[in-house]
């Protein structure tokens, strides 16, 4: 076939694909459920603007393609509100379906995409579902949920619950742009804002990424975004004004950095091999508490243990006036950590710098700034210079870096995989201690607020 009359044939195809799709407007359950029943790659489904009773779930068993996903659209973003007994579940082998523009006001834990789903996006929704369980439960993999809001939860559940499928966590999903708003406190265990994996799944990797999301007032439990579950990445999210804490529960190998935190209790790690970067925190109690380990998961403890913090990265973070700064609480007959660095951080104002309880080995202290705590700690004389860093508040009220500050190019050593700072702006080497790289090039990610991330979000379609 010659190359004109391959390109004729290619024509033809893609023509003939975009007529059959179809532009579908439903104004009923019924009538949504036929329509997705009946859905080719490309059809958008328009559900009329309007309030639907579900009596069972709207059952999602369909696919369409990478570049002609089947579409189901409120027919105005927030216009349909979807309540009653049943929400949207997206059931195996469906991929390729995006789900964008409702108002979720159903029974919590019906909306779901079970192990076996692939390529499917959750976009511009509001979720305030009702009662106890999940708002979204996810266990298939390559998922994108963005620029939602789920909001006023005041029940055991999660607002985000990552699964998996047999031992393997669900693997390369995308969540990113979501407010997290209004979690009330619950009596009982299982109320985190996002928990990310379960003690079963910790020791399989993920290779998902969580950034750009917002969370604020959620107090739901003592943990705010549980991770158990290894290889996650987790950037330039903004926690502020919520009275639960960030913990790496189980899994090993993650990288948390470019988050802010406000007026909250900061990042509880527990497990191996994670670096800790580049992350602010202000005004909390703690900021960093490194886990005092109750047993060792890579000498057979049981998933469920705290395992024993090793080899874990603590470096070029920026702490302002929190009361506790980087901590290990007791815990009786604790293993404590082994082979931590705590190193190029800066430590402004607040308490003590360091406050370790319980034993440690092996640990490495270098290169930190500290001014104007209530002293150093634990923090060894070698380990840190008292000096003023220069930090001046931008016009978002965030400290960074000066011209002339003493942090600037004093990092010693070469962290080759540190390679992005607070801003988002490349680190070039010498290396600024804290979490502020001076740069003059353009700012890529700052503090969030509620206008830039959930429906409302300024983000692309």
């Amino acid at each position: 076939m010659t190359g004109i009359a391959l390109l004729s044939l290619l024509l033809l195809l893609t023509g003939t694909q975009a007529v059959s799709a179809k532009d579908i407007l439903v104004k009923s359950v019924a009538a949504l459920q036929t329509a997705i029943n009946n859905g080719k790659p490309g059809d958008v489904i328009t559900v009329a603007n309007g309030v639907y009773v579900t009596s069972g779930n709207i059952s999602i068993r369909n696919s369409g393609t990478a570049s002609q996903p089947i579409t189901i659209t409120a027919e105005k973003i927030g216009g349909a509100e979807i309540k009653g007994t049943g929400g949207f579940t997206i059931e195996s082998p469906s991929s390729y379906i995006v789900i964008k523009g409702f108002v979720f006001t159903h029974a919590s834990e019906k909306a779901v995409m079970q192990a076996g789903t692939r390529f499917c996006r959750w976009t511009r929704n509001v979720f305030q579902t009702i009662g106890e369980g999940n708002y979204l439960t996810i266990h298939g993999s390559d998922h994108q949920v963005d620029y939602n809001t789920f909001q006023h939860k005041n029940a055991l559940g999660k607002f985000i619950g990552v699964r998996g499928d047999g031992n393997q966590i669900a693997e390369r999903l995308w969540i990113h742009h979501n407010y997290f708003l209004d979690f009330l406190p619950q009596k009982g265990n299982g109320a985190e804002a996002l928990q990310f994996g379960l003690s079963g799944y910790s020791l399989s990797s993920s290779h998902s990424l969580l950034e750009y999301n917002l969370f604020e007032q959620c107090a739901g439990e003592n943990e705010l975004i549980s991770v158990k579950a290894s290889f996650v990445t987790v950037r330039y999210n903004t926690i502020r004004d919520c009275k639960a804490q960030f913990t790496l529960r189980h899994g090993n190998h993650c990288e948390v950095y470019g988050n802010y935190f406000f007026r909250t209790p900061g990042l509880r790690i527990f497990g191996d091999d994670h670096i800790i970067h580049s992350n602010y925190f202000e005004n909390c109690k703690p900021a960093i508490n490194i886990g005092n380990g109750g047993a060792e998961v890579a000498d057979g403890a049981d998933l469920r243990s705290h395992d024993r913090p090793d080899r874990v990265l603590v470096v070029f973070n920026t702490l302002v006036n929190n009361e506790e700064n980087i901590t290990r609480t007791e815990r009786p007959n604790g293993l404590g950590s082994t082979s931590i660095t705590i190193a190029y951080n800066i430590i402004q104002g607040g308490g003590e710098a360091v406050s370790v309880k319980g034993p440690y080995s092996n640990p490495i202290w270098k290169g930190n700034i500290i001014f104007n705590t209530k002293g150093a700690g634990q923090l060894p004389d070698s380990a840190y210079t008292k000096a003023d860093p220069m930090l001046s508040k931008d016009a978002a009220g965030i400290y960074h870096l000066q011209k002339g500050s003493p942090a600037i190019g004093a990092a010693k050593s070469d962290y080759r995989g540190i390679t992005l700072d607070m801003d988002g702006q490349l680190r070039k080497t010498p290396l600024d201690t804290g979490a502020d790289q001076l740069s003059a090039v353009p700012v890529k990610a700052s503090v969030l607020l509620p206008k830039d991330v959930g429906v409302v979000g300024q983000g692309s379609e």
